[in-house]
């Protein structure tokens, strides 16, 4: 018996096109906003206008009269009801912190005090989303302002307004990590200290799809089914079962179509919960949906560190001490991931460099404004911008190129595995390589005549770098996979992944191909269902490429040996002289065997599987217990000018390290959007609140700057892969990569553009008009 061949042409390695886009791109997918539920009624928040207010009353009365209302609910209503607070996942390292983490109470509508401009403090349930609007316009509240803190640098102030009683100097938790005491000792015999602090701005993710949920409790059964477009429906399960005081197994979390995440949509926030909470005292589903300016408002915000540097040096320009100091803003309260990116990537603060001696101390502060969370990062940008800036400040106070220093400085190729000074051991890489490869294709040698060429055009032109390592994989958590194959040999994947964009039905498809042989078209993927699979671990931490495909190869490899045993039968041949191969079942040395297809339609044959478990399905699991650390070279050339302070990006390079690159055109899409992400933050984005008042200035995009396509110029990317023995594939994470890199990169090329006018640095965005005010006062 012989079949032809699968066609093996979409393999691993391959540039495949996404098989999701042409029904995305026909307006096709169905995103939570789209799902309509019989009787469903919709819900609109009533959000604080104040940033700190003691709340002396709510009067709802005009609001439920109004038409379609349903109910009016407040924090009186919740804690009759007896649920729980919002929660927060506390790191180990948090919990042996010089200072023990404080959890503040932190209820889904607020209790008694608003902390921040947003803040929730009463739900309306209406027929409509017009008559919720028109009556949570009606929803009278009356405030009494207190004093305010927005300022990240003055929250440890002595005197400052206090976030919340049990914690008058708004310290969250103190966390160190490193060798204080070497440290003080490479700085007491160093020929150079150079130190700076350096802000980092606060930003909001500004997915393409705001966040929003739809709600159902089913009182015959007691079962909760929420729609929404988070990354781990598992943990928002888990984290649900908890506060509503039931069993997990009641609750059902269903992921659709998710038009962007980038960390935002990772963790739990109040709308969920109150939209559940409506749902089971109204008996009735209940939809929420954000607007724009819900979003600005009350989105969980990123970044926003102050982080004083400092960095040693021997008189031959090595780096023998690294210190840095870290206010952290978590906001007003503690999001479900809050504390991660304060603490659980410093270690990527060692950098590729080979600095024996570093010590972070990590002091994360309440302010009052929105919580902050995890985005594209996660404390990597942050991390890679304080080590590539100050290696900048030091190069041109010792007078030496950054690009030496850096030479001089980086980890050999030859010393890996490398155990850094902080938390990390980086299992290989060749982030020399990076470099050289990285310079070459910037034409490095050739700048210093561009710049020249620039300032007689009267430009100021300046070149950027950055050689960054970042870790990749959430330890710990373990991925589910499912391979169902049918009696025609098509397949089907359940997985606990989700999706915000990334392309996983290709991959996965990609990967069925490669192991099975079984034709993309052929393969089916469904995730984003804490039905369908037992466990998971969804998306985040760039580890989907890494755990996922784990999970899948290890179901493949069952399916593989379940189909063996069939074709022994088959081809009449013992097990052991069976090979696979490109979708064939061979008797090695011969032209005899079966399909994949063979196999599926004789397991689905009750005659064949009468001494056989009957069906073609396996499954797998992967607990990525061990990081793995993509690293790259990012090189950015740009031209300012000083007569309107506009930045123009000329080239950008890309030399990325991501071990197996599993399809290079969604790696090449996943490191252009990271870019866009970190010279967005580098040169425009900011979420800022007046000082003074605490109001927010940037709650809409007339006033929050996001970039364009026509800010960038191309991207030229190439590969220096190391695959990595940490898991099946030897890949490594690509999806922070970009940011990460980018930040440091963009940033350092506009301060090289800045130098000859005499500026140290300057602090992120980049506006045209905070340059050309620089500029101005230069008097150059």
């Amino acid at each position: 018996m012989k079949s032809e061949a699968a066609p093996r042409a979409y393999g691993i390695g391959h540039a495949v096109r996404r098989v999701e886009d042409e029904r995305l791109l026909r307006g096709q997918g169905r995103y939570t906003a789209d799902v309509e539920l019989a009787g469903q009624l919709h819900a609109v928040l009533v959000r604080s206008p104040h940033p700190h207010a003691k709340i002396m009353s709510i009067d709802g009365g005009a609001a439920r009269a109004s038409s379609g209302v349903v109910a009016v609910l407040t924090a009186a209503e919740y804690r009759a009801d007896g649920l729980g607070g919002m929660p927060a996942m506390v790191p180990p390292q948090a919990a042996r912190g010089k200072v023990p983490s404080w959890l503040p109470p932190y209820l889904p509508l607020a209790d008694g005090r608003v902390r921040f401009v947003g803040d929730a403090v009463a739900l309306v349930v209406a027929e409509t989303r017009a008559q919720a609007l028109d009556a949570a316009e009606r929803v009278a509240v009356e405030y009494a302002p207190l004093a305010a803190l927005v300022e990240t640098a003055r929250c440890g102030e002595p005197g400052a307004p206090a976030v919340h009683a049990e914690r008058q100097d708004n310290v969250c938790f103190v966390h160190e990590a490193g060798d204080e005491s070497a440290v003080e000792a490479a700085f007491a015999r160093a020929a150079h200290v150079v130190s700076h602090r350096l802000l980092i701005s606060r930003l909001t993710a500004n997915a393409m799809e705001p966040r929003s949920c739809v709600a159902s409790f089913e009182p015959a059964t007691g079962r909760y089914t929420i729609y929404s477009p988070v990354q781990n429906g598992f943990i928002i399960r888990g984290f649900l079962a908890e506060i509503f005081h039931q069993p997990e197994e009641r609750f059902r979390v269903i992921v659709g179509e998710v038009g962007g995440s980038f960390g935002t949509k990772g963790g739990l926030y109040p709308e969920p919960v109150l939209a559940l909470w409506a749902s089971r005292r109204i008996g009735r589903p209940v939809k929420w949906v954000a607007e724009r300016s819900d979003s600005l408002l009350a989105d969980y915000h990123a970044r926003d560190n102050v982080s004083d540097a400092a960095l040693a040096l021997d008189a031959d320009g090595r780096f023998i001490g690294l210190r840095v100091h870290n206010t952290v803003n978590l906001g007003a309260y503690v999001s479900m991931s809050g504390m991660n990116p304060a603490i659980s990537n410093i270690g990527s603060l060692a950098g590729v460099y080979r600095t024996p001696a570093a010590h972070v101390r990590v002091t994360a502060v309440f302010s009052h404004t929105a919580p902050t969370a995890p985005y594209r990062g996660a404390g990597r940008p942050e991390a890679a911008y304080v080590i590539e800036r100050i290696v900048d400040i030091a190069a041109r106070k010792l007078g030496i190129s950054p690009v030496e220093l850096r030479r001089r400085n980086t980890i050999p190729s030859d010393a890996f595995p490398y155990k850094t000074a902080l938390t990390f051991t980086y299992d290989c890489g060749d982030f020399a390589g990076n470099l050289r490869i990285g310079l070459k294709n910037a034409d490095y040698d050739g700048f210093e005549a561009r710049r020249k060429a620039a300032a007689a055009r009267g430009k100021l032109r300046g070149f950027g770098i950055s050689t960054t390592v970042e870790r990749a994989v959430i330890v710990g958590a373990t991925e589910y996979a499912e391979i169902r194959i049918d009696a025609q040999g098509r397949a089907e994947v359940l997985i606990g992944t989700t999706d915000q964009g990334q392309g996983h039905k290709t991959i996965f498809a990609q990967l069925l191909n490669d192991r099975l042989g079984i034709p993309i078209e052929h393969v089916s993927v469904a995730e984003g269902d804490t039905a369908s699979t037992p466990i998971g671990a969804g998306t985040g931490g760039s580890s989907v490429s890494t755990r996922g495909s784990a999970a899948i190869v290890r179901a493949a490899d069952k399916i593989i040996a379940k189909g063996k045993r069939v074709a022994s039968r088959l081809l009449e041949a013992a097990e052991s002289d069976l090979e696979f191969k490109q979708g064939q079942f061979s008797v090695a040395g011969t032209d005899r065997s079966v399909s994949l297809p063979d196999v599926a339609k004789a397991l689905y044959d009750p005659a064949f599987t009468a001494d056989i478990e009957p069906g073609f399905f396996e499954s797998g699991a992967w607990r990525g217990d061990v990081f793995n650390f993509p690293n790259g070279c990012h090189v950015c050339e740009l031209e300012i000018d000083p007569e309107t302070g506009a930045v123009r990006l000329d080239r950008y390079i890309v030399v990325d390290d991501v071990g197996t690159v599993l399809n290079p055109l969604l790696l090449e899409g996943q490191i252009q959007g990271g870019i866009a992400q970190g010279a967005g933050q580098a040169l425009f984005e900011e979420i800022v609140s007046d000082p003074r008042s605490g109001q927010l200035l940037t709650g809409s995009f007339m006033d929050y700057v996001m970039p364009r396509a026509d800010h960038f110029c191309e991207i030229e990317m190439e590969s220096n892969s190391v695959p990595t023995k940490t898991n099946p594939l030897g890949v490594k994470g690509a999806g922070e990569a970009g940011t990460v890199g980018a930040l440091p990169a963009v940033a350092n090329a506009i301060n090289d553009a800045l130098a000859p006018l005499g500026i140290v640095h300057f602090e992120m965005p980049a506006t045209p008009e905070r340059l050309w005010r620089a500029i101005r006062a230069t008097g150059r």
